[in-house]
């Protein structure tokens, strides 16, 4: 069976992400589709809307057939090692192809830019540190690289959220001399970060401010998104009380600070350059979660630095559990978050191929990376009350979303 594999976060799975799910089958003529999807928080340091089994089931009642989960560690990071947790578990469950979205909507382009990219690396990379030397933050100094090398509204439009994550796919493919293809597709309609619904097609970022706004499903919302995502989100706002933004995890984020030393707050991921004493400092004089952002927020410390870096301080992700993983090729499971009957049958068809444990329950083996995994999910859940917060954690010990 042949397998193309989608990079997702589906927070909330909308119609756009139903067009690329469909045109994903058209282009690689795949048997299977394969979503490998972030967990509980999300790329931009945000938590998911609604919980990974609640977006698994959306996804496989709308068309994926195989969902799954992109461990933690990858799932809140830049784009170059999101990119390579996405694709090395792509891999490592045997997907043929990679189709994502992008504004470019052409691969050519993605496969020259890595070239240039690759012949241009030693001035790429001189100006990237001498850029951030100035003060700039990582996605500017970034951005003047690349200008540098001449790709910023080259080949490949290097200003765009999709267009950075699709070269970062391709990259991690043709690095490692991957036997997966490549396809992009458009995105159509509505940009990745447009905050108002305009009609069938809208963006995540428009849909959620809605829902997190209005704190419920109106018709502007449910004509942007399927029928099993309405499903979805009623049912897991009945049953845990809310819909997850980060707003409800400000008191216990502050207090968590409050209660450290500088040093202890240096040893988690993404605590850089003195920013712990700036956490500090605003966390005393802040009265909300946004209100914190906008106090920590500079030219060098971007909002979604800042948000990344409060996700790993809440699942207490340290640096030398970050370091260690950089230092690892591949993925070291495969973890099943659900299935319908095409995705069981791919993975009979493929489980004695697949060099890594495939697991189906968090807890089926002990590895550093579960156990983030398991700190995040508990980070995630903490705002619930506590009989909803150990029924919900409970779900990570039982087996994946089953649709037949």
């Amino acid at each position: 069976m042949k397998a193309c594999g989608l990079v997702v976060e589906y927070n909330p799975f909308h119609n756009g992400h139903l067009h690329h799910l469909n045109e994903a089958k058209r282009l690689s003529g795949a048997d299977c589709i394969i979503a490998v999807m972030s967990g509980s928080f999300l790329q931009r340091g945000e938590p998911a809307v609604i919980d990974k089994f609640h977006r698994t089931r959306a996804a496989l009642l709308s068309g994926a057939d195989l969902i799954l989960e992109l461990p933690f560690p990858y799932a809140v990071q830049s784009s170059e090692l999101f990119a390579k947790g996405a694709v090395q578990t792509l891999h490592a469950a045997g997907a043929d192809s990679l189709c994502f979205g992008s504004e470019s909507g052409h691969t050519e382009g993605f496969i020259q830019a890595y070239t240039i990219r690759k012949e241009k690396a030693v001035l790429y990379q001189e100006v990237f540190r001498e850029q951030l030397n100035t003060g700039l933050s990582f996605p500017e100094a970034n951005r003047k690289a690349y200008e540098a090398i001449g790709l910023a509204q080259g080949v490949v439009d290097f200003s765009k959220p999709n267009n950075i994550l699709g070269y970062s796919y391709v990259r991690e493919i043709l690095d490692n001399a991957l036997p997966m293809r490549p396809f992009t597709i458009p995105r159509t309609k509505s940009g990745y970060h447009d905050k108002e619904i305009t009609g069938s097609i809208a963006s995540a970022t428009s849909i959620r401010e809605k829902l997190l706004t209005s704190g419920m499903l109106t018709a502007e919302i449910n004509q942007a998104i399927p029928e099993a995502t309405v499903h979805e989100l009623q049912h897991y706002k009945e049953t845990a009380g809310l819909w997850h933004g980060w707003e409800p995890y400000f008191q216990l984020l502050q207090y968590k600070i409050l209660t450290a030393e500088p040093e202890t707050l240096k040893r988690f991921h993404g605590v850089e350059e003195g920013l712990e004493h700036r956490i500090i400092q605003t966390a005393r004089k802040a009265d909300s979660m946004d209100t914190w952002l906008r106090l920590i927020k500079t030219k060098r410390y971007t909002w979604t630095r800042i948000q990344r870096t409060f996700v790993h301080i809440l699942a207490g992700t340290t640096k030398t559990a970050m370091d260690e993983l950089r230092r690892n090729a591949g993925v070291s499971y495969i973890r099943v978050l659900g299935m319908n009957r095409t995705g069981r049958m791919y993975l009979n068809k493929t489980k004695k191929n697949i060099d890594v444990p495939l697991l189906t329950r968090i807890h089926e083996m002990d590895d550093p990376v579960l156990r983030l995994e398991q700190n995040a999910s508990r980070a995630y859940y903490s705002i619930l009350e506590a009989g909803k917060r150990l029924r919900f954690f409970e779900q990570e010990l039982k087996g994946p979303v089953i649709i037949e």
